[in-house]
């Protein structure tokens, strides 16, 4: 679209151009030199007919951003303006003045027609956002939709989660792509290192997945920007150009298009909202994979890759060990979960109300537990309904 506006705007001003050359209206201007085939007044039209065409191509650039209201007011009122002028223009055209030339009274006469369709023009566009569109039964109705656009990230798209979305169909509206995502997807994948290769390749898969997707609306846009070399700069741009949502899984691009005024939806954090919620307290069993930072400490991580930290366990790594969670931390870049070792307690030992309940407890654990709570619940529900 915006190459087809380009070149209407190239047509336009070389017809323009051409039409001044040829029209000649400076051809009374004898003092020009003559240049062989070319008089001087020719190009002189042509350098005026071109500036014209760029002040109408600036103007059509500026209207184009002004909403209907404005626009509206201010067509009725450079008409009501330009209609007052004819009007006076009309009286002083009429009177017999000795005193004033035919040429002084054309002159003002075009002069107050230009005042009073500038003044007309710019009044009318100032107030036009108090007219009531709604009273013209919707004809000229000023509601723009608003489409929902998501433009996709080089790392969201070789990330593939977004396809998995996309099938679930949590991912609506048009998905945009731009053309210098996928020249830098096709770098990567004809990159000469195997595992950039390899992640390139993933990319284009991926977007085939998305492609073959009949419930999305896959657009591939051709809009660039030359002066900005950065491609996270470039999703920015295009995502204030557009007023779309930009989807990544980049910690700084998300930071950074925040700064700028766009939106951002970073798959990250959809999964970490996505994670199941542990509490301090609640048992798992977990793989024991490597040790941790700390002394003693074992690291396993749960199927959703959230680690988990656990005291004590350096002796069971590559094992599973049942772990009692102490502590939740959440950070930006994910949640980390902190246990210690917790061993069955001996089923003749009595259970108090603070002891772990999970279903990895044996059975007589888990009876003595209800029985527990039966006999510490039910006194408590007598005494509320005796008072």
């Amino acid at each position: 679209m915006r190459t087809d506006v380009i070149l209407i705007r190239i047509i336009f001003v070389a017809v323009l151009v051409v039409a001044g050359a040829v029209l000649n209206p400076f051809n009374r201007l004898q003092s020009l030199p003559d240049l062989g085939l070319i008089h001087g007044t020719n190009i002189l039209s042509a350098v005026v007919a071109a500036l014209i065409a760029s002040a109408i191509i600036f103007f059509e650039v500026r209207v184009r951003k002004a909403s209907l209201k404005t626009l509206i007011g201010a067509a009725v009122g450079s008409i009501l303006g330009i209609l007052g002028a004819f009007l006076i223009g009309t009286l002083i055209s009429h009177q017999d003045i000795g005193a004033v030339s035919g040429e002084t009274k054309a002159f003002l006469t075009l002069s107050l027609v230009l005042f009073m369709a500038y003044i007309g023009l710019m009044v009318g566009a100032a107030k036009g956002d108090f007219l009531d569109l709604s009273a013209l039964g919707g004809i000229f109705s000023d509601k723009t939709v608003k489409r929902d656009m998501k433009v996709l990230d080089t790392s969201v798209i070789i990330d593939g989660r977004i396809a998995d979305v996309a099938e679930t169909g949590f991912l609506g509206g048009t998905i945009v792509i731009p053309q210098f995502i996928l020249r830098e997807l096709q770098q990567v994948a004809d990159s000469p290192d195997s595992s950039k290769r390899q992640r390139g390749r993933r990319g284009l898969d991926m977007l085939n997945r998305l492609r073959n997707n009949n419930q999305l609306d896959i657009q591939i846009v051709e809009n660039d920007f030359p002066n900005v070399r950065e491609v996270d700069l470039k999703l920015i741009e295009i995502g204030k150009q557009l007023d779309a949502v930009i989807v990544t899984n980049d910690f700084n691009l998300n930071k950074v298009a925040q700064l700028r005024g766009v939106t951002v939806l970073n798959i990250n954090e959809l999964a970490n909202a996505l994670k199941p919620v542990v509490l301090p307290g609640e048992a798992m069993r977990v793989f024991i994979l490597k040790e941790g930072k700390e002394y003693n400490q074992g690291v396993a991580y749960l199927d959703d890759g959230t680690m988990v930290v656990v005291d004590n366990a350096r002796k069971l790594i590559g094992k599973n060990a049942d772990v009692a969670v102490t502590s939740v931390l959440q950070t930006t870049a994910g949640k980390m979960i902190f246990g210690r070792l917790w061993e069955d307690p001996p089923v003749e030992n009595p259970i108090t109300p603070n002891s772990i309940h999970d279903s990895r407890i044996p059975n007589g654990v888990k009876k003595q537990t209800r029985d527990l709570r039966q006999t510490s619940i039910a006194p408590n529900r007598v005494l509320d309904q005796t008072e």
